[in-house]
């Protein structure tokens, strides 16, 4: 029904709508932008400097909230064209909307930008998006040698002078690769005295599958710091850390008193670390559930609960690894840096 509806749109009337600013621009028109074939971006592509910059702003951030409510939209070719576009917002966003784009052409379009963009919100969204480049490569989904180019750019990027932001977010790219400096990267930036360089630090541990950091994930996982907990929560989860799990039972038990963020990060760092006990307290709070919205987020916690009974992460890692599968990663382990890209860094540990 879905494709029908968007044939029954043509795409002319679709352009009109985005020049016309006076009016709104119809969500209904937003599924149309999806996989646009040549002639559609061509179109496009003819118009869009003619297209005001708060609609072109609006229009990828309408479609980035559209992509993460569907799964099956994709916006690639609307996103690699506007890669170029002089806004750096539009920029930004469409590196979002590429996001879990596998194409290795994307490797030196990201390299260029992560270089030379003089937008530091731009260059911090392509630090952050070159960690899926990474993780691809330790897959060996990806040649070695352009992983090894990624890694060298996000380490030029990190001990050099650029923005703080851009550095952490590099930092939390690098927590996917396997090379011997990345460990020490690591616990420099989780030794400093910058909430948000620890905060990075933890994100990148949850990402290595290295529960060697056990340690240091477990000792901040009641931080006084909204940030630094919300982190090390995740990475006990990613790390499965079996010994976090009662404390993340007990911060759970005072979820009137948490917000939305912690909350969901400790339904689903439960449901990464598995256990009978973990079960029935999620049952409980499907059951006491008040908006649909948590209501699904429980039931996917609980699918992936039962999941990780069954194999765990580790053990699934081994198993992609030997059969060079596809990843299948939870999403959050890929989208969650971008909320801090607005984080304005001053200090340099």
């Amino acid at each position: 029904m879905e494709n029908k509806n968007k044939a029954e749109i043509p795409f002319a009337q679709v352009i009109a709508a985005l020049l016309e600013s006076s009016q709104p621009f119809p969500p209904v028109y937003l599924h149309r932008f999806s996989d646009l074939g040549a002639q559609e971006l061509n179109e496009l592509t003819q118009v869009w400097d003619q297209i005001p910059l708060s609609r072109r702003q609006n229009l990828l951030h309408d479609l980035e909230d559209l992509s993460d409510a569907d799964t099956l939209v994709s916006f690639d070719d609307l996103s690699r064209f506007a890669l170029r576009d002089p806004d750096p917002q539009v920029r930004a966003a469409a590196i979002r909307l590429l996001w879990e784009s596998q194409d290795p052409k994307l490797v030196n379009v990201y390299l260029d930008m992560l270089q030379h963009d003089d937008s530091v919100v731009v260059r911090s969204t392509t630090a952050n998006a070159l960690g899926q480049f990474i993780y691809l490569g330790e897959l060996d989904d990806l040649p070695q040698e352009t992983t090894e180019r990624v890694e060298n750019a996000l380490i030029r990027a990190m001990m050099g002078e650029e923005e703080d932001v851009v550095r952490q977010r590099a930092l939390e790219s690098l927590g996917y690769s396997s090379r011997d400096e990345i460990p020490a990267l690591i616990r420099q930036a989780f030794q400093s005295q910058d909430p948000q360089w620890i905060a990075s630090a933890l994100f990148a541990m949850g990402r290595s599958a290295d529960p060697a950091w056990a340690k240091e994930v477990l000792q901040m996982l009641e931080h006084e710091d909204d940030a630094i907990q919300l982190e090390a929560v995740r990475a006990a989860g990613h790390l499965e850390l079996s010994d976090a799990r009662a404390t993340l039972l007990e911060l759970l038990d005072e979820q009137d008193e948490l917000d939305d963020d912690l909350k969901f990060a400790l339904i689903w760092a439960l449901s990464e670390i598995g256990g009978d006990d973990v079960r029935e307290k999620l049952e409980t709070l499907l059951v006491e559930s008040e908006t649909d919205e948590e209501e699904t987020f429980i039931e996917d916690a609980l699918d992936n609960l039962q999941f990780t009974n069954g194999f765990g992460l580790f053990g699934m890692m081994d198993f992609d690894l030997e059969n060079n599968s596809e990843i299948g990663s939870d999403a959050s382990s890929l989208i969650e840096p971008e909320d801090a890209d607005n984080v304005d860094q001053e200090d340099e540990f």
